[in-house]
């Protein structure tokens, strides 16, 4: 590419160097919590690493079913499906897109832990926007259907509260071959780039868990497959399986779901919109005459809640860490890229923060500030 002006200076990805690079070097000295990156391609992961990321807190696969037009109609494929049989034909044309994108993605971060979290949207997601006789219409013409099938399955489909329903870890137990196919990709993929001569390192997400037989369910399904992978391919490889903590519930039983789970990732978007009642979607009709009037210091969705949310993070980690004392705890929502969140997760004993790729080097400055604040306040207690 060229430069402005038609100067014909190439452009480059933007790097920290120089005196920025230096004082960053310093940032890093100081700072105990690790910082990743939320990131959903390739492209991003690199990005990220540029910026200091140490490893991927959160991919969402249901963002590469829109990379193309192909994985869609798959996708949509899959969601008219009557049977097993049929989802695992879609499926089947989803399995090389998935493996692709993991294999981009560990190839990028190599070394480095990639946290993928499983299928999280509601199904209706991926359907098409517009008037409910144009979108029937649209998926009859695109799937080669009757229209009066594509309505029956719509109408079956329906849900009163979907962020509320068949979604996360449920549409997994509910479609067990949907987790299937994506474990299989993760498996295979890591396997593909470890004999390319690649350091992956997986680390599996069940979203939406809050019941410990939910998670159970899930990792054992995950095993299973991993289990006939290796057994395919005649090699194995590492990985981890844990989960998106994101359901109050989940907080609260931590000490049981940490028998299982081998990392929490908190969930602060869907933890926050559960702990206070608030629809993210729609705060926006109260919340500025709430913080104008003083009833909430702060919007919670883009600082955290110590008292509330915060007090929920503390004592998961606390409980999860006694079943299992090697319990890795990140946070992956909005709030890990947000200054104060940082300093409050820090001194809840959380290992990694996870923030969008370029919201890296703040996370890193705030983490590193978050040990100067505490020091400060040892100094000051002892001096008392």
């Amino acid at each position: 590419e060229k430069g402005f002006g038609g100067g014909g200076e190439p452009l480059s990805p933007p790097t920290i160097s120089g005196d920025l690079g230096t004082f960053m070097g310093w940032v890093d000295e100081r700072r105990k919590l690790k910082v990743f990156t939320n990131a959903d391609t390739p492209e991003d992961a690199a990005e990220a690493r540029r910026n200091g990321a140490e490893g991927i807190g959160l991919v969402r696969t249901e963002h590469m079913f829109f990379a193309s037009d192909e994985r869609l109609k798959a996708v949509r494929q899959m969601i008219m499906a009557d049977d097993p049989t049929a989802r695992k034909v879609a499926l089947d044309k989803l399995l090389p897109f998935q493996r692709a994108d993991f294999e981009g993605i560990f190839s990028a971060m190599d070394g480095c832990h990639v946290t993928i979290r499983l299928l999280a949207p509601p199904l209706h997601e991926f359907l098409p926007n517009g008037e409910m006789h144009d979108v029937c219409q649209m998926m009859a013409d695109e799937l080669g259907i009757e229209y009066a099938q594509v309505l029956d399955k719509i109408h079956s489909l329906s849900e009163v509260n979907p962020m509320l329903g068949l979604r996360g870890c449920r549409l997994g137990i509910v479609h067990p071959e949907i987790s299937e196919m994506q474990a299989r990709a993760i498996i295979e993929a890591a396997l593909n780039v470890k004999k390319a001569g690649g350091n992956p390192k997986p680390d599996i997400m069940v979203p939406l868990v809050g019941t410990v037989k939910e998670l159970e369910h899930q990792s054992n399904l995950v095993r299973r497959v991993a289990k006939q992978v290796f057994e395919e391919r005649g090699a194995s490889i590492e990985f981890r399986v844990g989960t998106m903590i994101e359901i109050p519930r989940a907080a609260l039983m931590a000490g049981e779901i940490a028998k299982v789970a081998e990392f929490f990732s908190f969930g602060t978007n869907d933890l926050t919109q559960m702990t206070f009642g608030y629809s993210r979607d729609d705060v926006g009709t109260f919340l500025p005459t709430y913080t104008s009037e003083g009833i909430l210091p702060a919007d919670p969705f883009q600082v955290l809640d110590r008292d509330g949310v915060g007090q929920l993070i503390k004592m998961a980690v606390e409980n999860g860490r006694k079943t299992n004392p090697d319990l890795t705890c990140g946070i992956c929502g909005e709030h890990g890229g947000e200054p104060s969140s940082i300093e409050f997760v820090a001194g809840v004993g959380l290992d990694y923060v996870s923030c969008s790729p370029f919201r890296v080097p703040i996370a890193r400055l705030a983490a590193a500030q978050a040990v100067v604040t505490a020091e400060k306040g040892i100094k000051a207690a002892h001096a008392q």
